[in-house]
């Protein structure tokens, strides 16, 4: 159960995929982990504004280069502690993605990674426990379900 007493933010990304069916999706390289392009929703803003000008923002992928799938949305919550926010106090994070098609190749334009790369798409995925290996499961799960329809 999440710890609502805390300081709450949110955050909105996208998991962009490559192929029809799947054949790779891209993850963003920090300094010790993988993530996603994703970040903090302005005030008056909506997830999917968010996820959008984030992803410009990150990668230069406009929402004209993607194709949105309108029945994925996964969220999770999770503490994280924030040196410069909250008065370096833990917070509630919720994070919400989406998942997209990269509908044409794209130079990425990295503004806050060091490196990116495409994974292949080869369910069950190992990469971060905490916020990637649920997020391709519950993509994984969505696909198979879909495709049963």
């Amino acid at each position: 159960m999440a710890d609502t007493s805390l300081p709450q933010t949110k955050a909105c990304g996208f998991l962009i995929v490559k192929g029809n069916p799947i054949e790779s999706f891209l993850l963003m390289k920090h300094p010790k982990r993988w993530d996603l392009p994703k970040g903090h929703v302005d005030d008056g803003e909506s997830e999917m504004e968010c996820a959008l000008r984030e992803l410009e923002e990150e990668t230069g992928i406009q929402a004209d280069d993607i194709t949105v799938d309108p029945g994925f949305r996964f969220q999770l919550q999770y503490v994280v502690n924030y040196k410069r926010k909250f008065g370096g106090s833990d917070a509630l994070k919720t994070v919400v993605y989406f998942l997209a098609r990269l509908e044409r190749d794209v130079k990425l334009n990295l503004t806050e990674h060091g490196d990116f790369q495409w994974f292949p798409w080869k369910p069950p995925h190992n990469i971060q426990e905490q916020t990637i290996n649920p997020l391709l499961a519950a993509v994984a799960q969505y696909l198979s379900e879909s495709s049963q329809q």
